[in-house]
């Protein structure tokens, strides 16, 4: 899918390229829609796994939207392809496959609003923030900073970026640039 695009991809030559006959595609998934949702569901499975720092009685939401940030771009930043995939052609899906990815992406929306939720509970962010917008504003800086380097042609480290795009969100979340960068892990 990374090489043809979604509409141009098909399950024989998926098939091909993982070194398994077609029939044993089948096996596992109904079409290429099934193949596209999978690798999204477990991908985004895989950041929201990594990036979990809500559990237990002492949640850290500055530690945790770094671990969010780092988990994301490490995750996809070790595979340009996987990331392409999910970036740019995953958004080329019919309408009901992305019915199927909004409901993929709840529980990750859900981690970014607790670490926001908590954030202002716990007096490390803005008191008035509009929680739903600064939801929106962090995926959008994490979705736009992994674009931009997919469109570039995934050229430098994804990674390097984990730092710049913390400094700038906890900028806007805490209205101050003196937060506490060492409780990062």
């Amino acid at each position: 899918m990374s090489e043809s695009g979604y509409h141009g991809a098909q399950v024989a030559r998926i098939a091909r390229v993982a070194g398994v006959a077609d029939g044993t595609v089948y096996l596992y998934f109904k079409n290429k829609e099934d193949i596209l949702v999978s690798i999204l569901r477990e991908t985004i499975g895989e950041i929201v796994t990594l990036s979990t720092l809500l559990e237990g009685d002492h949640p850290e939401p500055l530690k945790a939207l770094h671990k969010l940030i780092e988990a994301h771009f490490q995750t996809l930043g070790q595979n340009p392809a996987l990331a392409s995939v999910l970036q740019v052609h995953i958004r080329q899906a019919d309408p009901a496959i992305r019915a199927q990815v909004a409901e993929i992406m709840r529980p990750y929306q859900q981690t970014v609003a607790r670490i926001v939720e908590m954030g202002v509970v716990r007096g490390e962010m803005r008191s008035k923030l509009d929680l739903r917008i600064a939801r929106r504003m962090i995926f959008g800086t994490i979705d736009e900073t992994v674009n931009a380097w997919i469109f570039t042609g995934a050229k430098y480290d994804l990674t390097a970026l984990i730092d710049p795009v913390f400094d700038v969100l906890m900028t806007g979340l805490t209205g101050r640039n003196d937060y506490d960068r060492e409780g990062k892990e």
